[in-house]
């Protein structure tokens, strides 16, 4: 059965789509009505359609990408799951996490969900942090035969950092610091106080708050795995704008340096640095003009763009036992950016 003849599914790839005699008329109708066109795809046609509705942060709702699967298949729902070569899938190792307890900031949504969520299903138990209760509360109901411990707090705060460490108990075998806000784009003269100051926080001194309330556990124990986010931004700066890229920077420094301290003592302390990413993160204020315009002929070179469990992907892996023989690394989860 050639491509064209299989049937279309909220699992295909988007360029399976836009290749597809009655499929591609339908994204390209889609995307006229919205004032955009194909070109604005490129970056993630590898990603299944139903990435599309993650992306829209709620202005697509998931009747859209149903309505144009049944347009595409005459009116019929199909049944079977897409067997799309392009198409990337998560791959459960199971019991990768047994016996551990591994805690992780972001934890309700995007990336830091996708690696909760990667963590439990591999047997671990999930100390989940996140500013929000509400989706906590929702993030854990997903997942009942999970062991999930959910603290909502800000790890900016030293008591939430203190009632994270309880709740985690005596011993922490991991931590994933993934928590993070961007900045609004703006060059370094026109950043404010308020952008600087909330976006170096939350990114970096959030992270080395709760890494130092953790490590006396893992020094005890003898062994632990840190693994921080980074991005593109923390290995170049035309990525994102002054205080983001300097919070980036900031988080590859304080992986190498706690790297070289306690690769002695069995604590392991890499970062993944990703590129585009489709869920993304919250921007701080209104993008400066200025700072988009100098950043968005260096930002549509983007190769691709991964989804949230392509990234838990490449953080379970270095938190995990598989990266045994893996400190003080930073590694570009990218789609390869970073060589460009």
């Amino acid at each position: 059965m050639s491509d064209t003849e299989k049937p279309l599914t909220a699992n295909s790839s988007i360029a399976a789509w836009l290749a597809h005699p009655v499929g591609g008329p339908l994204v390209r109708g889609l995307l006229a009505a919205s004032g955009a066109n194909e070109d604005s795809l490129a970056p993630i046609g590898g990603l299944p359609l139903q990435q599309l509705v993650v992306m829209s942060q709620g202005q697509m709702p998931q009747s859209v990408v149903d309505g144009l699967v049944m347009q595409a298949n005459g009116g019929v729902m199909p049944t079977e799951e897409s067997d799309d070569a392009a198409v990337w899938r998560e791959r459960i190792t199971p019991g990768r996490f047994d016996g551990t307890t591994v805690v992780v900031t972001g934890a309700a949504s995007g990336i830091g969900r996708a690696t909760a969520t990667r963590i439990a299903r591999e047997g671990g138990r999930v100390i989940a942090v996140d500013i929000s209760v509400d989706k906590l509360a929702e993030f854990a109901a997903s997942l009942p035969d999970a062991t999930i411990v959910t603290v909502a707090g800000d790890i900016t705060k030293q008591p939430d950092i203190d009632a994270i460490v309880a709740a985690a108990g005596d011993r922490i075998d991991g931590l994933a610091n993934i928590a993070g806000i961007n900045d609004d784009f703006s060059r370094l003269h026109e950043t404010t106080d308020q952008v600087w100051d909330r976006v170096i926080n939350i990114n970096l001194t959030g992270s080395f708050k709760l890494t130092r309330a953790v490590i006396p556990a893992m020094l005890a124990a003898g062994k632990g795995s840190i693994v921080n986010t980074a991005s593109e931004a923390g290995l170049r700066g035309n990525a994102s704008g002054n205080a983001y890229t300097v919070s980036k920077h900031g988080v590859v420094g304080l992986t190498r340096s706690a790297a070289f301290m306690y690769g002695p003592d069995g604590i392991r302390v890499n970062a993944v640095a990703p590129g585009g990413v489709a869920t993304g993160i919250p921007n701080l204020g209104t993008p400066s003009e200025t700072g988009s315009a100098r950043l968005s002929p260096f930002q549509r070179s983007i190769p691709t763009v991964a989804t949230a469990e392509q990234l838990a992907a490449s953080i379970t892996f270095l938190l995990s036992d598989d990266g045994v023989n893996i400190n003080g690394a930073v590694l570009p989860s990218d789609g390869g950016w970073s060589v460009q």
